[in-house]
């Protein structure tokens, strides 16, 4: 059965591109465009990675992240976020830090490296 992975970013070209890769790879993709439903689409979804937009509009994707990790039911599932943020490296020594990074602009090999490296710790 493929890895379930949930995109979440208001910019739809990166979703379409993200997706197009991922399901290429032989991952099961879906997405959303904004912030407000991740959570509860996480919780019911179970899916096997996250991957988030740091900045869009409702919920900012830092925010996200904390609350899904600092949840028992989601603490465990890995969460790669990405963004043209330069300054982002900092968060991943914050409480409640994503997994990963993934920078914009990004590559295909670097997109599916990350994503193998998450899905496989």
């Amino acid at each position: 059965m493929p890895k379930k992975i949930l995109i979440v970013d208001d910019n739809e070209l990166i979703v379409e591109v993200m997706s197009y890769i991922l399901i290429n790879s032989g991952y099961d993709v879906s997405s959303l465009s904004n912030g407000d439903m991740v959570v509860d689409e996480v919780k019911n979804t179970h899916p096997d990675l996250l991957i988030m937009d740091a900045v869009m509009p409702g919920m900012d994707g830092r925010a996200i992240c904390k609350i899904l990790k600092d949840d028992k039911e989601t603490g465990n599932m890995p969460v790669i976020i990405c963004s043209a943020e330069d300054d982002l490296d900092e968060a991943l020594r914050q409480d409640g830090a994503p997994d990963d990074i993934l920078h914009k602009p990004f590559d295909i090999t670097a997109l599916i490296h990350k994503v193998e490296l998450q899905l496989a710790a």
